[in-house]
């Protein structure tokens, strides 16, 4: 038996109360279901800028009015300090995913990803310090590597930001620390490499590649890559997510107050990831094998290969991701096909 197996047992055993931020949006709806279903009460805070009612609904579908009945929601903004605070109230352990993602997005506005990621970062600590949380594990990212070459990336050395989203993220981790030695309080950073799965959003500019490349194969149109396809990252599904951010709430006071790789630990280029997804959705729509990608121009901002170093998160929190990149797809592929080709 596993860690995560052992502390889901645990958990179940004796429930606790948990806040879930962005709880509408990908992460956040997934990390939901997942405590739902192991008998938690949860507090969910969103104001909807880019999660959804519909990820909610599905999430009420999959675990049952009786589970459902466990979750309180709060229509609020991180960016208001009232609304932490009412959030946090009866918590004890806080999974903080609301911000605003995207490199693109940043870069184009600054400003409201600033205010966002830091000032609403900043007073979630307040909050949940204020109203004596036991911990707060937050989505750090993979961004703070920045221009730093080495590779598999390790948490103690990263080099400078290359994006306002990038800074945002770094600025997390500097206001964490400061909290645990000025406060004393308790909070876990996950930085996560390009997390994919069920309930990601397909639309939109800012749209993550994996759900964006399902959608255009499934409904016959364009799926651009950025570049010659040779970028790489290193692909984490979903269930590892939410399986890094459970062992992290509970893991022991001693892995507490420091940031940790939340990924597979194996690089898939872009072209690898394209025939991947195009190998799935042909199963049932034998078109797609024909369909060839449209390569265009770099990203400004983004990084050329990403491939993370876990054996920290392995050695402190008990992180074992269960999950391949293949596997998490061939599950994925499950709910975007249903989701777009009508079953």
């Amino acid at each position: 038996m596993n860690v995560y197996t052992k502390r889901r047992q645990l958990l179940g055993q004796q429930p606790a109360t948990w806040l879930i931020t962005g709880v509408a949006g990908f992460i956040g709806s997934n990390l939901l279901e997942t405590l739902l279903a192991m008998g938690q009460k949860v507090v969910g805070l969103d104001n909807f800028a880019t999660g959804f009612q519909h990820n909610l609904d599905e999430v009420c579908q999959r675990v049952g009015q009786a589970a459902w009945q466990r979750f309180r929601f709060i229509q609020g903004d991180i960016r208001e300090l009232a609304d932490c605070r009412a959030a946090c109230t009866g918590v004890e352990y806080v999974l903080h995913q609301a911000a605003l993602g995207s490199v693109p997005r940043s870069i184009e506005d600054p400003l409201t990803t600033n205010a966002s990621n830091i000032t609403g970062f900043l007073n979630m600590l307040v909050a949940a310090r204020d109203a004596g949380v036991r911990r707060m594990v937050y989505a750090a990212s993979s961004s703070t590597y920045g221009d730093h070459p080495d590779l598999p990336k390790v948490e103690e050395k990263i080099g400078n930001p290359l994006s306002p989203y990038a800074v945002t993220k770094l600025v997390n981790e500097l206001y964490a620390s400061v909290f645990a030695r000025t406060y004393g309080f308790k909070t876990i950073g996950l930085r996560y490499f390009n997390i994919f799965g069920q309930r990601q959003d397909p639309d939109g500019a800012y749209a993550a590649v994996i759900p964006k490349w399902f959608a255009g194969l499934l409904k016959g149109e364009p799926v651009f890559i950025n570049g010659d396809g040779e970028t790489s990252r290193d692909f984490c599904f979903i269930d590892n997510c939410v399986q890094a951010n459970i062992l992290a709430a509970t893991a022991d006071d001693a892995a507490a107050d420091q940031v940790y790789n939340v990924a597979f630990g194996e690089r898939t280029s872009l072209n690898e990831l394209y025939h991947l997804i195009q190998e799935r959705v042909a199963t049932r729509h034998p078109a797609a094998a024909q369909a060839e990608p449209v390569y265009r121009d770099f990203r400004a901002g983004d990084v050329r290969h990403s491939l993370a170093d876990i054996s920290k998160a392995n050695r402190l929190i008990g992180y074992h991701p269960a999950y391949s990149v293949r596997d998490g797809l061939d599950k994925a592929a499950q709910w975007y096909m249903d989701r777009f080709a009508g079953g």
